[in-house]
């Protein structure tokens, strides 16, 4: 005879920290939308920089932008990284403005595609450690890659398991 388990939902939904999610707002917010603060654009449910070759050609007449502030200048305010990048090494100390030009540079270079993407503080810690915070996961999974492209090193990805959280550590000593 074979048994019957009731299944639940509970055993095949993966757990998400509803934290997480809270920077976002329930809906999508009325188009076209200006951030008060940055000054990026939101259009065609997509953030932009303000420049006048990316204006939307699917809006043939023009509407007022709403003012509101955009996902990244309220992680910013609020204090709530996505990304975090520690590097440290006697490589660090020796090429200390080589690599945080390096690190801005990729950040910019990021914000072409997705202006949400931003170092949110580059903080030099006592012991030759250098933490940066950035406001997505992704632009820390790329400041890592960018550094182990350009100065290898031992880079280590660590993910959280329930919330949009990444950590990348990059050390050289040599």
């Amino acid at each position: 005879m074979q048994g019957y388990k009731q299944q639940s939902n509970q055993t095949y939904t993966k757990r998400v920290d509803h934290i997480a999610g809270s920077h976002r707002p329930p809906q999508a917010m009325p188009e076209p939308a200006v951030c008060t603060v940055c000054g990026d654009v939101y259009a065609d449910r997509r953030w932009t920089k303000p420049d006048a070759e990316r204006q939307s050609t699917k809006h043939p007449h023009v509407r007022p932008p709403h003012g509101v502030i955009c996902l990244a200048c309220k992680r910013q305010a609020d204090g709530i990284p996505s990304g975090y990048v520690y590097l440290s090494g006697a490589f660090l100390t020796a090429h200390f403005d080589e690599i945080t030009r390096l690190l801005h540079n990729e950040a910019a270079r990021a914000a072409e595609d997705n202006p949400l993407a931003r170092i949110m503080e580059t903080k030099q810690e006592p012991d030759a450690q250098l933490t940066v915070t950035t406001t997505t996961e992704h632009l820390a999974q790329r400041l890592g890659r960018a550094l182990e492209k350009a100065y290898d090193g031992e880079v280590r990805y660590d993910f959280s398991h329930e919330n949009k959280l990444a950590r990348v550590y990059w050390q050289r000593d040599a």
